[in-house]
């Protein structure tokens, strides 16, 4: 079982074939339909899913009872909410599909008996996790150092099938903006795209 979603995400120069083929065929593929759950707020997740097709987000409720959607997720992605699978507690955060997904899921009790057998995927583990706290630095100081203008742009440009597929009430929320700010900004860039 090959699958190019699973060579991506495990693309680590350490794994030995045999161990990557170990690894790959512990996944069973799943397939989940647009406005499917694959976590709930308030269940403790019990695997993580890589994603072959389609396109996920995180969300949750903020004191007015708002949706904010604090990631999307898109092709050759892990899916996971990181501290309800490692810490066993609770999900604070809803993962849902936006679109039809094929993922690849790992259960936590297979992927904890892998990580002890094999080294390198406790390797791989710690340089995933170092990245993705990279990436949440860097989104939550461009939170207050770069204009909404920017930040859409930026979504545009890292993760184009976010802005084509999901709708605009969630990438404003992501991006911390107002629906009509959102439109506004839309409008200007298809106006003025040189002065962006």
């Amino acid at each position: 079982m090959t699958s190019k979603a699973l060579e991506i995400c495990y693309d680590f120069p350490f794994f030995f074939p045999e161990e990557l083929a170990e690894i790959f065929q512990a996944h069973e593929k799943r397939s989940f339909q647009k406005g499917d759950f694959i976590l709930e707020e308030g269940k403790t997740a019990n695997e993580y899913y890589i994603l072959e097709s389609g396109l996920a987000r995180s969300y949750v409720y903020d004191f007015n009872g708002n949706e904010v959607t604090t990631h999307f997720f898109i092709e050759n992605e892990v899916i996971i909410e990181v501290l309800s699978m490692f810490q066993r507690v609770p999900s604070q955060e809803n993962i849902v599909c936006i679109t039809d997904c094929e993922c690849w899921r790992l259960d936590y009790d297979t992927f904890q008996e892998l990580f002890h057998k094999i080294p390198n995927l406790r390797e791989w583990g710690r340089s995933w996790m170092s990245q993705e706290l990279f990436a949440y630095k860097q989104r939550s100081v461009e939170m207050f150092t770069l204009s909404a203008t920017r930040r859409y742009l930026n979504l545009l440009e890292q993760k184009s099938k976010v802005i084509q597929f999901a709708p605009l009430k969630q990438i404003a929320s992501y991006l911390g903006v107002t629906d009509t700010s959102l439109s506004r900004i839309r409008k200007e860039i298809v106006s003025h795209p040189k002065k962006n």
